[in-house]
């Protein structure tokens, strides 16, 4: 266990960081899968913004790196683009 004041402040922010991280990578992957699942393309249209959104906002963390973001985003683009009205 670390016993400097510096490193366990860093030991609560590397966990606090680690929680908000996995919220924010859940809320994106269950947004993704809602996305997937629709059939309408007129909702999925509506949603794609939204949810390209939140992607490009984990890239920027860091959570996910901007490689991932970019090709989660162009699979998501062709699946609205080639669902019927």
């Amino acid at each position: 266990m670390a016993n400097h004041a510096a490193t366990k402040k860093d030991v609560r922010q590397s966990a606090k960081r680690n929680e908000r991280n996995r919220y924010y990578s859940k809320t994106t992957r269950n947004a993704i899968r809602d996305i997937r699942a629709l059939e309408d393309k007129k909702t999925a249209s509506d949603k794609l913004p939204e949810v390209s959104s939140m992607i490009d906002k984990l890239a920027r963390r860091g959570t996910i790196h901007k490689n991932k973001a970019a090709n989660l985003k162009r699979k998501l683009a062709l699946k609205v683009n080639g669902l019927k009205k």
